[in-house]
């Protein structure tokens, strides 16, 4: 359906405009005579402004749906990408990425599309798979960027123009997706946002009551420190990884840009096996298994970054980002498995504080990174994951079990073991008192 391949191709190219800048990192240190505190600074820079626009679109998404907060988002985006070429100066740099990070908030409009167009059931392989292939834009652009790009435009002319340069082909692109996103997609399965309003087909709801409704859930804030420990460290990779592998292993930008780019490509299958396992374990163990299937894909994360820690061979080093990176993209894609679960009629709020949390994860490694030495960054960051893994014994949504107590609702059962059709829920049910008071009367 062209919603479900919009998701997906606009979180794509988003990712693109995002990390375009991150494997000319060396190059562009190298130029501006720029320190590692200045570098990392300029990283922190690029994933700490989506936060608090991912808290905002939430509420959006619920009110207006996906397809033009994406399209708009992205179009913008593509602007200060563009003028990656005009910095002079570490300040420059900071201001720049602040601007490019914004793109990142499209993650909570890609996620609340497929919640939006698929049953509960299923979202969960949806929504990982639309988010899996949209962050593998972060792994494409790495090696796209790094390793056929700037050589080529290299061949034409000084490494510094090609650096300046070269940021224009992913920024074009994003824009002109943006473009295609709002005139030639659908917010629902029954046609776009403003017509069903008006038809009356669904209700108006209130953005702040959707947030302040998803906000008071406990449950929120846990998936919001599980996803600030995988998609945080997500994002601190997409900017580390190629700096690592120059620093540690001395290689080239060409070079470091194709491993760099190892981490993204495992989105290709590994988020999108995250929310698999999780509506496979739905299936057999109901929530219990989603919430199961969480903990042990980030126990593993955690573990795996430790072990990265303390690899200093190339290959062996290779492999153990491989084995880390399916991980990391496993724990995003069962997270997602289980957000559409929290409280249905706030699914955007919801879904946009949690991917704040991401943010917030990349911000807070962001600054161990400028901090410490490479090991103890990696050893703090790997402790991190796994004490943020125990916090889903504390996840109990209401009618379902909990990962060591109660039991699923009679009603989840039932849907769980697919006796029971659901819809997609495109007319959202208004069941939180709060939010139906402040439902608008049109």
């Amino acid at each position: 359906m062209r919603a479900f391949h919009f998701s997906w191709m606009c979180f794509f190219m988003a990712f693109c405009i995002w990390f375009a800048i991150s494997p000319l990192l060396g190059e562009i240190r190298t130029t501006l005579g720029l320190s590692k505190k200045e570098i990392w600074a300029s990283s922190i820079a690029s994933v700490a402004g989506t936060i608090f626009l991912r808290f905002a679109l939430g509420p959006i998404c619920d009110k207006y749906g996906s397809r033009i907060p994406m399209g708009v988002v992205l179009c913008c985006g593509a602007i200060p990408t563009a003028c990656t070429g005009l910095i002079q100066s570490a300040k420059g740099l900071i201001i720049l990425r602040f601007f490019i990070g914004l793109t990142g908030s499209t993650f909570v409009m890609c996620q609340f599309w497929t919640t939006r167009m698929f049953v509960k059931e299923v979202a969960g392989t949806a929504n990982a798979i639309v988010g899996g292939w949209g962050n593998l834009g972060g792994g494409v652009i790495q090696l796209v960027v790094g390793s056929v790009l700037f050589p080529l435009f290299k061949t034409g002319m000084s490494a510094e123009m090609a650096w300046r340069t070269v940021c224009i082909v992913p920024a074009g692109l994003g824009f002109i997706m943006g473009v295609l996103c709002i005139f030639f997609s659908d917010d629902a399965p029954k046609g776009n946002y403003g017509e069903l309003k008006k038809n009356g087909a669904m209700p108006n709801i209130s953005a702040a009551a959707s947030f302040r409704t998803g906000a008071l859930n406990f449950n929120t804030w846990y998936l919001f420190i599980h996803y600030a420990v995988c998609f945080g460290v997500e994002l601190t990779m997409n900017n580390a990884a190629s700096l690592y592998f120059i620093d540690i292993f001395d290689m080239s930008t060409e070079q470091a840009g194709a491993i760099a780019s190892l981490f993204g490509w495992m989105n290709l299958f590994a988020r999108g096996l995250g929310g698999f396992l999780s509506d496979k374990s739905n299936r057999y163990m109901g929530m219990r298994g989603r919430i199961l299937a969480q903990f042990i894909c980030l126990l593993m994360e955690g573990l795996m970054v430790i072990a990265f820690a303390h690899t200093k061979i190339l290959g062996l080093s290779i492999f153990v980002l491989v084995i880390f990176s399916s991980f990391v993209q496993a724990a995003e894609g069962s997270t997602f498995g289980i957000v559409p679960y929290v409280n249905p009629p706030s699914t955007g709020s919801i879904s946009g504080i949690v991917g704040a949390g991401g943010n917030c994860g990349a911000v807070a490694f962001g600054f161990v990174f400028l901090q410490l030495d490479y090991y103890w960054a990696f050893i703090i960051m790997g402790s991190c994951i796994i004490l943020g893994s125990l916090t889903a014994f504390l996840i109990r949504i209401e009618g379902y079990a909990g990962l060591i107590c109660g039991q699923d609702s009679p009603e989840a059962i039932a849907a769980q073991r697919g006796e029971t059709k659901q819809s997609a829920e495109l007319e959202i049910p208004v069941k939180d008192a709060e939010i139906a008071d402040d439902v608008n009367k049109d």
